[in-house]
């Protein structure tokens, strides 16, 4: 069984409102530019794909594209969107998906966090190379923990601090488990407060995660516009690709 949290259906109808950012063209835009060119004429599989934010752009491109989802709730959302896009329910470590060989797997927004162990996290990767064709591309959008930003005996790190949201994450370095925290203001002026668990995770333990599942490092940049990647990136995007 994942370790993953199970969003609910509480959480499935205020997911679009509550990422309405991650929505925008100049978010999502340079995504869908990416994914789009990596996978050529697809076909494409999204782990997680959640509400639909990513895959049903790119269906729009034209490309044929499927998906893992934890939630079941979120895959309904999905639906009530586009009904025909094909998802299954189950565990994005160890699932499988008909209609492969797929150019193109990908996991967005921080999502293989949600395997919060290292265990799972190689499984993911494993997973994502069973599905690939040859030379087809496996994708990775994360953060980059920010530790330096965390005295010693400090244990939080602001992420999102305004009016209408407060954010921060908790982070035990030696497990390398965290907690993300939300205070989000309702309309009456109350907070609403939300927490979701992850396993934080390096580029370089990633890189290792996917020699082991046979895949080589092709890129990584520090966004989706391509910017380089550097010791003060706090995301990336990293693509691998099997033989």
């Amino acid at each position: 069984m994942t370790s993953s949290d199970l969003w609910t259906e509480a959480d499935a109808e205020r997911y679009d409102e509550d990422s309405s950012e991650m929505f925008a063209p100049r978010v999502l835009e340079p995504t869908i530019d990416v994914l789009a060119e990596l996978a050529g004429h697809g076909p494409v599989l999204e782990f997680a794909i959640g509400t639909g934010r990513v895959a049903i752009p790119l269906k729009q491109r034209g490309l044929s594209v499927s998906g893992i989802e934890f939630s079941a709730p979120m895959a309904e959302r999905l639906h009530r969107k586009d009904p025909a896009l094909p998802i299954v329910i189950g565990d994005m470590a160890t699932q499988t998906v008909p209609g492969g060989p797929f150019s193109l797997v990908y996991l967005v927004f921080n999502t293989i966090g949600n395997l919060r162990t290292q265990a799972e996290q190689v499984a993911c990767f494993a997973n994502a190379a069973r599905h690939l064709a040859r030379g087809g591309a496996f994708v990775v959008e994360l953060w980059v923990p920010e530790l330096r930003r965390m005295p010693l005996g400090q244990n939080a790190v602001p992420f999102d601090v305004t009016d209408q949201h407060v954010g921060f994450d908790t982070l035990d370095i030696a497990t390398q488990q965290g907690t993300s925290h939300h205070y989000t203001r309702q309309p009456d002026g109350s907070f609403r407060y939300g927490a979701s668990n992850f396993r934080y995770v390096w580029p370089s333990e990633l890189d290792l995660m996917a020699q082991l599942a046979g895949m080589q490092l092709e890129s990584r940049w520090g966004g989706w516009s391509g910017e380089p990647f550097t010791s003060d990136s706090t995301s990336h995007v990293s693509v691998w690709r099997t033989p």
